[in-house]
């Protein structure tokens, strides 16, 4: 089996003072993807740039305290790639890609636009960017497994409260329309609704910190594994894990039955 875990930390010193470190030797995967360090490369302490029986690979944000992406392997990879556009997202820290012979594996963090109209734009802008690079990436007829905090939720399902947010980031028909191309047009596959094609109330992945949203379960499906077709075949198990709380995101624990 090949264990694959995608965690938005909001802050990884944060998360590593809640216990995150210690539940990942404890689930034991092969490969971690993890957003929102918030850190730089000198924030990080030894056991966060390479934990136990792990390596890590970063991509971190310009900006202090801001974005930054990462990836541990058991498996020693055959190629890295840090970045996909040499530009606007490279310099906010959103993407990390590994090579395992046949398969790629990606840890990427989409930007959010909630905060500002000119964060939305620039969210289009990565989503205009980002289509047309997960394309080239099928053309290399490798395996890949795409983890990360989209900041989108698909469908009605996919939210708590989904007609109050037809109008917001997140759930925009400009977003999901996004999404529908990704799945339906270039065959990339939703692995957790593969295996919970039903699932709601017990799907979300994230919960806003306002008004007591975890408690009352106001959440959004915004983490994801997304596969091409022939691995999202082999996914066997997935489940978001509630039971710790590292930060305002659980995390996402696939099985696959395949090895590296």
């Amino acid at each position: 089996m090949l264990r694959v875990i995608t965690a938005n930390l909001n802050g990884i010193r944060s998360a590593s003072k809640k216990g995150f470190f210690d539940w990942i030797q404890k689930e034991s995967p092969d490969i971690i993807c993890v957003q929102e360090l918030k850190a730089q490369a000198d924030d990080m302490a030894d056991f966060m740039l390479s934990p136990a029986g792990f390596q890590g690979f970063f991509q971190y944000a310009e900006k202090k305290g801001y974005s930054g992406v990462g990836l541990y392997t058991k498996h020693e990879p055959t190629e890295v790639v840090i970045g996909f556009d040499d530009g606007e997202f490279d310099a906010e820290g959103r993407y990390v890609e590994t090579h395992f012979y046949d398969l790629i594996v990606i840890s990427a963090y989409f930007p959010s636009g909630s905060s500002a109209p000119e964060r939305q734009e620039a969210k289009f802008r990565f989503l205009d960017l980002f289509m047309p690079h997960l394309v080239e990436l099928k053309k290399k007829k490798k395996e890949i497994i795409l983890c990360g905090d989209v900041n989108i939720a698909h469908k009605e399902q996919d939210l708590k409260n989904w007609k109050g947010n037809l109008k917001n980031s997140g759930f925009l028909p400009e977003e999901r329309a996004w999404l529908d191309q990704l799945f339906y047009q270039e065959n990339y596959q939703d692995v957790y609704r593969i295996l919970h094609p039903e699932s709601s109330d017990d799907c979300y992945t994230w919960w806003s910190q306002r008004g007591q949203a975890y408690a009352k379960n106001v959440g959004w499906r915004i983490d994801y594994q997304i596969a091409t077709p022939k691995l999202s075949q082999l996914a066997k198990t997935a489940r978001i894990y509630k039971e710790e709380r590292f930060s305002d995101h659980a995390p996402l624990i696939i099985d696959y039955d395949y090895s590296l």
